[in-house]
């Protein structure tokens, strides 16, 4: 299993390095391009949003991924590339971290698509399933138990509920990050809660299921 730990600090960064010189290539055939200078400045600028943010990077996608460790590695690094080669487009239309996190969550989504084609063609998936020892202590047996649960969801519920439960965001901002109306995001949010509230009934013993988010990695 590749380790994420270089990525930003070597890997990323490295790329970051070398993509200067292409950068000015990219301001010269777009007009709209920010100018060398610029350019310069907003590569430093994602250097050190790499470097800030490759733990949360990989977190979000862990979860948004059902617990699967490689994968989540992948599609963290993945997404910084992909983000990286687009730096030219980004416009400050919405913050780097926005922007950013919308490539991470569409780049899980696109995984998770594959992933269930490759499933149904009787492919192999991903060898590595959650890595129990990789996340802070709780009962195993229940932690299994909230990400069957997360995976019984739709994709946009999944994503929302993550989001907004799990790293904390607010409606408002979940629906910049997503793309979608906070009426939507919010409707949304109550089908995942009503579902899971119900696929976790017998888990409640007198207490609202939204607590067992905390037994989340």
């Amino acid at each position: 299993m590749r380790s994420l730990g270089p990525m930003g600090g070597e890997e990323v960064a490295s790329g970051v390095g070398r993509g200067v010189e292409g950068a000015a290539v990219l301001g010269r055939s777009d007009p709209e391009a920010p100018g060398r200078s610029d350019r310069r400045e907003l590569e430093l600028r994602f250097e050190a949003f790499v470097g800030a943010h490759r733990e949360r990077a990989r977190r979000l996608a862990w979860r948004l991924l059902g617990g699967d460790t490689s994968a989540a590695e992948d599609v963290a690094q993945e997404a910084f590339l992909r983000a990286h080669r687009a730096l030219g487009r980004f416009r400050e239309e919405s913050s780097l971290s926005t922007w950013f996190y919308r490539i991470l969550v569409r780049q899980a989504a696109n995984h998770r698509r594959w992933r269930g084609i490759r499933e149904r063609m009787g492919g192999l998936g991903s060898a590595d399933g959650p890595d129990e020892a990789a996340v802070e202590a709780g009962d195993p047996g229940l932690r299994r138990r909230i990400r069957c649960a997360l995976e019984a969801l739709t994709r946009r519920q999944r994503e929302v509920f993550v989001l907004v439960h799990l790293e904390g965001l607010t409606l408002r901002e979940t629906a910049g990050l997503i793309g979608r109306p906070e009426g939507t995001v919010k409707s949304h949010l109550h089908r995942a809660l009503v579902r899971l509230r119900e696929d976790l009934s017998d888990l409640r013993d007198g207490s609202d299921a939204n607590g067992a988010e905390e037994e989340l990695p």
